[in-house]
């Protein structure tokens, strides 16, 4: 027969337990995405305005904004 009795969490270890990475350690990888893709960002809404002779929809903040978002995510998967 088997001890399972070891592997039980006890309240003491219940709360020390975390299975996903910091939030301060997330944020600090989204802000250096974040700054990371803002001169790209900037470039190539430039480019498409340029090309287009009208502003896009979304401006150089909110797609370097949306790099962020998508990109963070990934590292803290991997």
């Amino acid at each position: 027969m088997t001890d399972a009795t070891n592997d039980i969490p006890t309240e003491s270890t219940v709360g020390r337990i975390k299975r996903t990475a910091p939030r301060r350690e997330y944020y600090a990888y989204f802000a250096i995405i974040f700054i990371a893709a803002l001169p790209l960002s900037f470039l190539t809404w430039l480019l498409a305005a340029g090309r287009q002779l009208a502003l896009p929809e979304k401006g150089p903040i909110a797609r370097a904004w949306s790099q962020a978002r998508i990109i963070t995510p990934m590292i803290f998967h991997a």
